[in-house]
């Protein structure tokens, strides 16, 4: 006889500091209270979103897992017995969606080898909120990811993505860690055509939410600098 197995929930989370309920559907967090078993990035993060989210007064009744870039696969493999007997389990990713640009996707992949069954839920995504805002095109588009961290590696990154950009008339879209933010801009401008263009979209669904697009010579003269918050690049060349 098999044994009955849960569902995975990749439950969506705020992009920054604001209320869930102003950017999650009633219908996620309405799902909240009946999932015992979480597995988290990070869980300081997850403790004080789900306090926020209703659950507050409930948090230590609550199992959490960690997974997160340093996990092995092993550690991943041994999330598998907490599906055992029909119990639904939600991962929950540092901010967004679940396995988009997160090592999350690691047990969405073993969850489908294993016959369990996988259920997305609708929420936030930075990349497609940039897009959408951006002005630049949404037929053709590609995510890079994070690009090198060494800047002579990143140049020579962006130079090819520039090159795609412009042969497919393709969006490029990558993202980078807070802290080199400005350094990347900095190589942007140093790499790409004048007519480029680029679009920054840092802070999306909070009060201090920035986007807009303008050629590599527009952003020269604005002479602008990001600081350490979440962001979403995204180049299109002419």
């Amino acid at each position: 006889m098999t044994m009955e197995k849960g569902k995975l929930y990749l439950i969506p989370s705020p992009l920054g500091d604001c209320e869930p309920a102003e950017v999650i559907p009633s219908g996620v967090l309405g799902l909240l209270p009946n999932i015992r078993s979480y597995v988290v990035e990070e869980l300081r993060t997850v403790r004080r979103y789900l306090s926020r989210a209703g659950l507050k007064g409930h948090i230590e009744e609550l199992d959490f897992h960690l997974l997160n870039e340093h996990s092995s696969d092993a550690e991943v493999e041994a999330l598998l017995p907490l599906f055992d007997n029909g119990n639904d389990v939600g991962l929950i990713s540092e901010a967004g969606l679940p396995a988009v640009a997160d090592p999350g996707s690691r047990l969405v992949e073993l969850c489908l080898r294993k016959g369990i069954r996988v259920v997305p839920l609708v929420g936030p995504s930075s990349l497609m909120m940039a897009l959408m805002a951006s002005g630049l095109n949404g037929q053709s588009f590609a995510f890079c990811g994070y690009l090198p961290a060494k800047s002579e590696e990143r140049k020579a990154r962006i130079r090819t993505i520039e090159k795609l950009s412009g042969q497919f008339c393709q969006s490029q879209i990558f993202i980078e860690t807070p802290y080199r933010n400005d350094s990347m801009l900095a190589d942007l401008l140093s790499c790409c055509k004048g007519s480029t263009r680029l679009c920054i979209a840092a802070d999306i669904t909070t009060a201090d939410e920035f986007i807009l697009t303008d050629t590599i010579d527009g952003w020269k003269r604005r002479k602008y600098l990001i600081g350490k918050r979440p962001c979403v690049f995204i180049l299109l060349a002419r």
